[in-house]
């Protein structure tokens, strides 16, 4: 089916959506969407090229410039944000088994995405809801009426990537629609499903046709058609470093809003005293694992660097590099893995080359640093690497330097609270980083000093919808969630309204 019932030919390998309707590549071109827990196939899905990006442009354009949805009211955008939400409690279990199976996550990290999914939908509904007609500006006189009003950018383009596709395509999604604005999506090509899902809930809930499209194929034609094209407005592109700055050079061209996230070299800095009990010794350990093993590190805010105080590193080391080895690996889906594979070969092989790199530069291996032996619930086709914990790393190599995106922790050492401050900001990313300290003056003082968009203290890894992400330095432009999520996609605009006109009387004529 296509069109107003909103379901796509999956036997078509219908997976772009264009003003309102379900449709296979203009090329006819497919791509097979691999299994990262046995390498095999298991979705096609159609493979977009610039061509097709240009007709969802213009399905887009065409939405914001005609259609109704920039001139809803909030009360009905919020509400449609909100049955959003609730079809996707509906489908939890599915949407989040598609996830496991498309990002190689367990199945409990693709449910717990469905749910914060969810809550971003609910956030943005209620934050546009409660907000007034505008803010008034004192103009100095009772005769001029000043507010400042937000409107709809318009037309945005979305890149999303391949670790998290389903919670990064709401973090955009969610406010652009609050806004009032139309958009034209493209998931990663490894990891498209779940965002293709997303498109058919928006049209299941009512979205006008032309304001949701997406385009399923690869960044060096359809993520490049999205950022250069004359007709879009804004360009929000999550991803890496080098990608992204090819998306900001094109968009700059057009004199384009751009909004990127561009990962992290996060560090997870670790006080003696932290350690200090037994309670505190392992709850910091835990949290390190945590930090930097979960979805085999394959995170934008992993905690890839451990940083910790070197009178309690020997100890804390030898205690993480034993637990590291007992994480269960396997296939998401099945019970009691604790850890998926990589998402592809490539991924694995880069995860190794930085490996391989560190202990040529002098790192020492604790544990992992291979592929594990195959298992039940283990294929030997499956892109699995081992939790690897590198001691005795220092700041050149790089795999200190360089953010990896596998299953990989490396270990420095420090003396002073000011050398913890100089490690934790050698980077020229500023993503996130985390504090363990029971000293509540220290805990305050590294929060101010760590130059990195996110801090925890004594703890890592939890976000909320209501507050802002995003970095400093190279980690991007902008913020996503949050009062400064919603305002990436919104123009202020100054109403100066003279209730009392009269002459002005500058010249004599």
């Amino acid at each position: 089916m296509t069109g107003t019932e909103g379901k796509r030919d999956v036997s078509a390998q219908q997976t772009i959506h264009v003003g309102g309707e379900w449709l296979a590549a203009i090329s006819g071109a497919t791509r097979d969407i691999l299994d990262p827990a046995d390498a095999k196939p298991f979705a096609v899905i159609a493979e977009g090229g610039s061509e097709d990006a240009d007709a969802a442009i213009a399905a887009a354009r065409k939405a914001f410039d005609e259609g109704p949805w920039p001139a809803t009211p909030v009360a009905e955008r919020a509400a449609l944000l909100r049955r959003v939400a609730d079809l996707l409690v509906r489908d939890r279990e599915e949407i989040g088994l598609l996830e496991s199976r498309d990002a190689g996550k367990t199945l409990e990290e693709g449910r717990v995405d469905v749910d914060c999914v969810a809550d971003a939908f609910r956030y943005f509904a209620d934050l546009v809801i409660g907000e007034g007609a505008g803010r008034v500006v004192d103009a100095g006189s009772d005769d001029i009426h000043s507010v400042v009003v937000h409107e709809p950018i318009g037309v945005c383009t979305m890149i999303t990537p391949w670790n998290y596709p389903l919670l990064q395509a709401s973090w955009k999604i969610a406010p652009a629609l609050a806004a009032g604005n139309t958009f034209v999506i493209k998931p990663s090509e490894v990891t498209p499903l779940t965002t293709v899902a997303l498109i058919e809930l928006l049209v299941e809930a009512g979205l006008p046709a032309g304001v949701a499209n997406i385009v399923t194929g690869p960044g060096h034609t359809v993520g490049a058609r999205l950022s250069d094209h004359p007709d879009v407005d804004l360009v929000s592109f999550t991803g890496g470093l080098v990608s992204g700055t090819k998306v900001a050079q094109a968009a700059a061209l057009g004199v384009k809003k751009v909004a990127l996230e561009l990962g992290g070299k996060n560090p997870n800095v670790v006080f003696a005293d932290a350690c200090a009990t037994e309670e505190g010794f392992d709850t910091a350990v835990d949290q390190a694992l945590n930090a930097a093993f979960i979805h085999s590190g394959q995170v934008c805010s992993a905690g890839g660097r451990l940083i910790i105080e070197e009178s309690v590193r020997e100890r804390f080391v030898a205690e993480l590099a034993r637990r590291a080895a007992k994480i269960k690996l396997g296939r998401g889906t099945e019970d009691g893995v604790e850890c998926g594979p990589l998402v592809s070969q490539q991924q694995r092989e880069k995860t190794e080359m930085y490996v391989a790199s560190a202990l040529e530069e002098g790192a020492v291996l604790r544990s992992g640093g291979k592929r594990p032996e195959p298992s039940a619930v283990r294929p030997a086709e499956g892109y699995f690497y081992e939790p690897t914990v590198l001691d005795q790393c220092h700041r050149e190599m790089r795999v200190v330097r360089e953010e990896v995106f596998g299953p990989v922790l490396s270990v420095e050492t420090f003396r002073t609270e000011d050398e913890a401050v100089a490690l934790a900001n050698d980077t020229e990313y500023g993503l996130a980083g985390a504090v363990w300290t029971s000293d509540s003056g220290r805990a305050r003082r590294m929060a101010r000093r760590m130059r990195h968009g996110t801090i925890w203290i004594n703890d890592f890894h939890p976000y909320l919808p209501q507050a802002e992400w995003g970095g400093f330095g190279k980690s991007g432009v902008g913020r996503e969630l949050g009062p400064a999520g919603l305002a990436e996609y919104r123009e202020a605009k100054h109403i100066y309204q003279n209730l009392a006109p009269e002459p002005v009387r500058w010249f004599a004529g």
